[in-house]
């Protein structure tokens, strides 16, 4: 679309960059512009809990809603137990229903943050897709859906091709996921006249299949839209740091480390992340964006109190960036800074600096610590370490209750005493 979008939503999608593909911009346009209309993304159960990778359509959806228009969150409880081979080298582990039942619960909570629920015109729903698929007749779903797929046209999609030129094995139950994705779209057109499907762009196969699918079973024109997959400016993969993923959940990553991923972004990523993780308006980023030097780095603090109210709430935002101002600014311990508790009994006998690393979480391995200490990146108590062995205990516990141990300037963790 060469001119400016007439839809609130699209004009603001365009503006923060959201917009990778989109099947009929310019008729999209015209439909959200007329009148709102019902849209929705998926999110397969793998996991207790969303990640920051799971941001960018979660912001689509919240844009969506803000704008006027209804947001659909559909649930992977059926198709998670096939798995998208989508961006995947390999097969997923295959999931029980209960564990898929406990993930759904955890996934849950993080859209409260996110999306207003209910039964208004714009109120978001919330839908399991096991609800039709768990029912399919496989028989019935082949001979009145399955004639529709082309497998000549399916194996020319970018999932499919990057797993048969690796050489890795595509299992049948995988390659039938597209086909079912289809047929959540006309479902969701059928039960909440939905008509947009959006996601990463790594989803445009299986969102295209669907709207073909309407159109050759039902003569209806659906609409399927794609964010770009979203990388730091230094090509690393959003939402990994040296400890694994930066979950959404509270329980999995505190609300302090939350705030501290955002305000370590790197200097390029600044302006675009405003744009994509936060609701500041417009006018705002722009003057945000313009900051050089030592006004960057208030720029990052906003993005981490916006990204992390928007996410935790504003009690749990200001207790981190104050947590973070007493430990960087004054050097003191911060109350929320992560802690985990250690028997007085294993510290009274001492720990090694390494392990203790990797148990607060500050490295996801032991391997990974040893590297840290030996390249002069670990301190505890402020006191930069060099022996990867060094023992750690009961001495070492200061005035306040408790051990610091930092790895690099910026990440920071507690010890505390069990019954101190």
């Amino acid at each position: 679309m060469t001119m400016e979008p007439r839809s609130d939503f699209l004009r603001e999608m365009t503006w923060r960059g959201f917009i990778h593909q989109c099947t009929d911009e310019a008729a999209l346009d015209g439909k959200m512009a007329a009148r709102p209309i019902a849209a929705y993304i998926g999110f397969d159960c793998t996991a207790d809990s969303l990640h920051v990778g799971s941001l960018v359509p979660i912001m689509m959806l919240r844009w969506l809603q803000k704008c006027g228009h209804k947001p659909i969150v559909l649930m992977g409880g059926g198709t998670t137990k096939v798995g998208d081979p989508s961006g995947r080298d390999e097969s997923r582990g295959f999931l029980d229903d209960a564990q898929i039942a406990n993930n759904m619960a955890g996934i849950k909570r993080v859209f409260a943050q996110f999306l207003t629920f209910g039964e208004g015109s714009s109120d978001a729903v919330m839908v399991d897709n096991a609800g039709w698929l768990d029912k399919l007749n496989y028989v019935e779903f082949l001979r009145d859906y399955g004639r529709h797929f082309s497998v000549n046209r399916m194996l020319s999609f970018d999932s499919v091709k990057l797993r048969l030129e690796r050489e890795q094995s595509l299992t049948f139950i995988e390659f039938n996921y597209m086909v079912l994705q289809a047929y959540d779209f006309l479902e969701l057109n059928r039960r909440h006249d939905c008509l947009l499907q959006m996601g990463g762009s790594d989803q445009w196969g299986n969102i295209v299949n669907g709207v073909e699918l309407a159109r050759r079973t039902e003569r209806t024109t659906l609409f399927g839209l794609t964010a770009p997959l979203i990388t730091t400016a230094s090509g690393a993969k959003m939402g990994k740091t040296a400890a694994g993923a930066v979950w959404l959940n509270e329980d999995r990553v505190s609300p302090y480390e939350y705030w501290q991923y955002w305000r370590n972004t790197e200097d390029g990523d600044v302006g675009r992340f405003l744009r994509l993780f936060t609701d500041l308006p417009q006018d705002e980023i722009a003057r945000l964006e313009n900051l050089k030097d030592a006004g960057i780095n208030d720029a990052k603090k906003i993005l981490a109190d916006e990204a992390t109210k928007m996410c935790h709430g504003e009690a749990a935002a200001k207790a981190a960036a104050e947590t973070a101002r007493e430990t960087f600014e004054q050097g003191r311990l911060g109350a929320d800074l992560p802690s985990i508790e250690v028997e007085r009994a294993r510290l009274a006998e001492g720990i090694s600096a390494y392990e203790l690393f990797r148990m607060a979480g500050l490295t996801a391995s032991n391997g990974e610590a040893r590297r840290l200490i030996k390249g002069g990146g670990a301190r505890i108590n402020d006191v930069a370490i060099r022996d990867d062995s060094q023992k750690v205990g009961l001495a070492d516990i200061s005035d306040v209750g408790a051990i610091k141990l930092s790895a690099g300037k910026k990440r920071h963790a507690l010890i505390r005493v069990q019954n101190l």
